[in-house]
């Protein structure tokens, strides 16, 4: 695995300014690189997401941790979060905006391969996920990790463009079986290329070491985090070629 180099940058974005870390091989020379967003829960873009991005940018990637919530935010307790998330899951065009600010800052890095952009979310970041495949802001891939299903209600265009993977626990309370069957028949109609993994013993947040209030329904499980990471790898691998 390659060694890994970090980098703030700072977006202004309306009122806001989001915090991206860049992270990347030691090695890299300014060239262009496939590039993976990672798109954070409804904590923020905590360490969860940064460590991810290092992860991402080892394996040779030019991988971007979110942050959508401004100054790097952070919730330390569940009604923060409900706070940090509410204007954008009850204001679908409001993350719509949001979202295509930083596509829009990202596709202007030279940096940045623009043919082979991909974004991967946990939780609420999976939602934002797929309202980026829905809008065909410019995915390559889009891939999300025990992430909210619903559609936006704002009107989608019939095809998406980018390939999608979901990853779901079949036991996530705060996903219905009748979204899950809604999510299915949607890709089924938009999508070309998109695969659905649900693990029979997942709960919400499955990947999140220390992710954890069953009162809500969100469990850590290693198991699932392991073949979330291989599912992932191959994933992302088969699409680089």
């Amino acid at each position: 695995m390659a060694h890994v180099k970090t980098q703030n940058i700072k977006v202004p974005a309306g009122n806001d300014t989001l915090e991206l870390l860049y992270a990347f091989p030691e090695e890299f020379e300014e060239q262009s690189l496939p590039t993976i967003l990672v798109l954070h829960t409804w904590s923020g873009r905590d360490s969860f997401v940064c460590d991810k991005a290092s992860y991402f940018a080892s394996q040779g990637f030019l991988s971007i941790a979110v942050d959508l919530f401004g100054d790097a935010k952070i919730g330390k307790t569940r009604e923060e979060c409900q706070s940090l998330i509410h204007p954008f899951v009850t204001d679908r065009k409001l993350l719509k905006e949001r979202l295509q600010q930083v596509m829009d800052f990202v596709q202007k890095d030279s940096r940045v391969d623009p043919s082979n952009i991909n974004a991967i979310g946990y939780c609420f970041g999976g939602l934002c996920v797929l309202d980026m495949v829905r809008t065909n802001m410019g995915l390559k891939a889009g891939i999300t990790i025990h992430g909210i299903l619903a559609k936006p209600d704002y009107p989608l265009p019939e095809t998406y463009t980018a390939k999608v993977i979901a990853l779901h626990g079949y036991k996530d309370p705060m996903v219905l079986p009748q979204q899950v069957a809604e999510f299915q028949e949607e890709m089924k109609q938009s999508v070309t290329d998109w695969q659905m993994m649900i693990f029979g013993q997942g709960l919400h947040g499955f990947t999140k070491p220390g992710h954890n209030d069953e009162t809500i329904g969100v469990v850590y499980n290693p198991l699932l985090d392991q073949r979330t990471t291989k599912l992932v790898n191959g994933f992302l691998e088969e699409i680089s070629q």
